[in-house]
């Protein structure tokens, strides 16, 4: 690769409409995902749901958000928490569980002007509309999944991937076409969330960490319970087939919402 060529994709939910199954592809493949719920639609209401990818050359940060509690701030929420997640991935120099967990203790939530930056006008005008006292901020719930991608190249074959989440959201990790998500599987949980107020509640986050070496594929797949059809699905499924969950016509749309990444490579 030319040196002086900085591959760069970002991708940030809007809460305000779908995003169907659309792909980039560098040097991995980032696959991703939104919809709302069809009552949603149908009411004009912000899915709860919240994605952000950011990705820079071999470097990919990540994170998928659901929030919960009062069904007027659960958009607020997961942007919150969303937005606080990949300012941190983004900064941080201490990828230890003490030093996650002391930041998600002791940071307070993001002002308006923050939480409004990127947002598109349908949702400034949906947060703006709501009444925001710094109680409803100190309020607000989310689980999440969050992590980092350090790919292994020819120059640095040994790369790393760090991931921390609470809450019941999905996670499945494949190395080699073998899937090893039994651990996390045991550790997504409703009973865990991060609060504004509180910090985390129900247990400390669950960190992952570990080597990733080169030339050896592996396929990294988030989502949301609206996709809850994946569950029992091992195998890749193209693009046409996901958006088929997507779009539910055998319940004439979905349930609940639905956030989808993938990463490949």
């Amino acid at each position: 690769m030319n040196p002086e060529i900085v591959e760069k994709f970002r991708y940030i939910s809007s809460q305000a409409k779908e995003q169907k199954i659309s792909s980039y592809q560098g040097l991995m493949t980032c696959r991703y995902g939104y919809g709302r719920a069809i009552e949603k639609v149908m009411q004009g209401e912000m899915g709860q749901d919240f994605l952000g990818v950011y990705l820079k050359d071999d470097i990919c940060n990540f994170t998928l958000c659901k929030g919960i509690g009062k069904n007027d701030q659960k958009s607020l929420a997961s942007r919150n928490l969303g937005n606080m997640l990949m300012n941190w991935l983004d900064t941080t120099e201490d990828w230890s569980s003490v030093g996650f967990l002391s930041f998600l203790k002791n940071t307070p939530p993001l002002s308006l002007e923050d939480l409004n930056t990127g947002a598109t006008q349908e949702e400034n005008l949906a947060f703006m509309g709501k009444v925001f006292e710094e109680l409803q901020l100190q309020s607000l719930d989310a689980m999440y999944i969050c992590g980092r991608l350090e790919l292994p190249t020819l120059e640095r074959p040994i790369g790393r991937i760090w991931m921390a989440w609470q809450g019941d959201s999905r996670l499945k990790f494949w190395r080699d076409e073998l899937e090893v998500s039994q651990y996390f599987k045991k550790t997504m949980t409703m009973d865990e969330w991060w609060s504004a107020s509180e910090g985390p509640v129900g247990g400390v986050p669950h960190v992952y960490q570990s080597r990733l070496e080169y030339g050896k594929p592996m396929r990294l797949q988030l989502y949301t319970e609206g996709l809850s059809d994946l569950d029992s699905i091992r195998d890749w499924l193209p693009d046409e087939q996901i958006q088929i969950l997507f779009d539910a016509p055998h319940t004439d749309g979905l349930r609940e919402d639905a956030g989808f990444l993938e990463f490949k490579w």
